[in-house]
């Protein structure tokens, strides 16, 4: 049954139109009244609805029951990625929607190639927020992972989350440094989890420094060097997946 985001209040026997991004992709699929469908708006679980309206640029449904259904990773596992150029990150956040990730946190690091500020970089953030909703849609999930605005990773480490440095969190940075510890053993007691890497070419002895002196603790995924989007799907299929 197709699946669609709709960030609206949802409740039984509402009548609804669809926002644009989901009117638009009922219309693509060529839906007729009556045919049924799923939403979901972000904030838990799924409703059944029916299409009861198509319109020239609009699309009417009734919203039917709700099921609490979730999706989710047994943990929470965020990523704070050194973004890979082209169409790599679109990539990445494909799959580390589909994977489970909780959040995403783009960063700009020395050695990294794709460099975005002001409007280009909020263009960016809606355009990969955008290929998460529809992996959600794709993949079942029934929250959709936030992906931040991009920023440097020296800004980042100054002011973390606050959930990040909660008791149980593991701030964990990938590393081929000595005495990195295998990434499942070092996240086996925490809660949730920070996995931070590098983009194209890693990060710098000296942004690994100051990573380690902020908190995270070097992590290995083994003796190969992965690309910067394979770290990620890496690092979620052994922390995420249940």
């Amino acid at each position: 049954m197709p699946r669609f985001h709709c960030p609206l209040p949802l409740a039984a026997d509402a009548q609804l139109t669809l926002p644009p991004t989901a009117a638009r992709h009922v219309q693509v699929l060529r839906l007729q009244p009556g045919d049924a469908v799923t939403l979901f708006n972000g904030e838990g679980g799924e409703w059944s609805a029916t299409v009861t309206h198509m319109g020239r640029s609009d699309v009417q449904v009734q919203v039917g029951s709700h099921s609490a259904v979730e999706r989710e990773a047994a943990r929470a596992v965020h990523l704070v990625v050194g973004m890979p150029a082209n169409e790599r990150m679109d990539w990445l956040v494909e799959k580390a929607t589909e994977l489970g990730a909780a959040s995403i946190q783009p960063i700009a690091a020395a050695r990294s190639v794709l460099k975005l500020s002001g409007e280009r970089a909020a263009k960016r953030q809606q355009h990969w927020q955008a290929i998460a909703v529809a992996a959600c849609e794709q993949c079942g999930r029934n929250r959709v992972p936030s992906v931040h605005a991009p920023l440097s990773l020296a800004d980042w480490l100054r002011q973390p989350p606050a959930d990040a440095l909660a008791p149980d969190a593991a701030r964990l940075l990938l590393s081929l440094r000595s005495g990195s510890r295998p990434l499942r053993e070092a996240a086996a007691e925490a809660g949730a989890v920070w996995v931070l890497h590098g983009p194209e070419g890693g990060l710098t002895a000296q942004e690994e420094d100051a990573a380690l002196a902020q908190g995270f603790a070097p992590a290995s995924l083994g003796a190969r060097v992965l690309r910067a989007e394979t770290a990620s799907v890496a690092a979620l299929a052994l922390l995420g997946l249940a």
